[in-house]
């Protein structure tokens, strides 16, 4: 009795797991640049002395889906997005540097460029300050230029260039900040062959109708392993009622 019911409770609370996965990808369903978890299951046998006679079912988060999102026009001055394969510089809460797609800029009142979270957005030098300007424009090669103030609207200086990153997915890991790095802790090289698209914000990739799909099954597995162990249960009880017959 005791295997089948580790069995059925080990499974009901990997399930709980997968939900909490699919839950958080359902909840970025409009955040920009988001990219959705991906999970799965596997049977793990339990070693020991013995037979590896007991077997659980486990969940894992085998890795991250790269596909990109949609390009939405805002027509903003100030949004950006990666057509294709790539990723934005920024510098997270520690320091170190880290890569997103969340195109989403503003200015601080001292001139810095930043993300809607407040990430300051990595350039040739380090983080990007603006002089005051009367227009922003960003080229494809990620160059920011500015028309000063005082100046005509054809008067154009480049100022910096946002830093434009591609390594290889399975060198990226994404962690609990939302954040992706690379798994060797040194930045990556700047990538030429990324294209930026100026005035667009790229969607998450997260599919709706699937991720609701996906909460539907994972709940009738969940209440599939509770029934499991209410049946282990009373047949445990009338097991034990017999033994008191005899």
């Amino acid at each position: 009795m005791d295997r089948s019911l580790y069995v059925a409770m080990s499974g009901a609370k990997h399930i709980l797991q997968a939900q909490t996965s699919n839950s958080h990808n359902l909840s970025n369903v409009n955040t920009t640049g988001f990219r959705a978890d991906l999970e799965q299951f596997r049977s793990m046998p339990v070693f020991g002395p013995g037979f590896p006679s007991r077997v659980y079912a486990m969940v894992e988060r085998p890795g991250v889906d790269f596909t990109p999102g949609v390009l939405q026009t805002t027509g903003r001055n100030l949004d950006v997005a990666i057509h294709g394969q790539g990723w934005l510089a920024v510098q997270s809460k520690d320091g170190s540097e880290a890569y997103s797609r969340a195109g989403e800029l503003k200015l601080t009142p001292e001139g810095l460029l930043q993300t809607a979270d407040g990430l300051a957005v990595l350039g040739n030098g380090g983080p990007i300050a603006l002089p005051p300007a009367q227009k922003i424009e960003f080229g494809a090669d990620g160059t920011i230029s500015i028309v000063p103030l005082g100046e005509g609207l054809t008067t154009l200086a480049i100022v910096d260039q946002i830093k434009l990153v591609n390594p290889p997915a399975e060198q990226l890991e994404k962690r609990n900040d939302g954040l992706f790095y690379l798994k060797s802790e040194s930045p990556a090289s700047p990538g030429a062959d990324v294209k930026l698209v100026s005035g667009a914000l790229e969607s998450s990739n997260v599919k709706a109708v699937d991720a609701m799909v996906d909460m539907i099954e994972l709940a009738r597995r969940f209440e599939l392993q509770v029934k499991i162990m209410k049946t282990i249960s009373d047949n445990d009880a009338a097991s034990a009622q017999l033994m008191r017959f005899a």
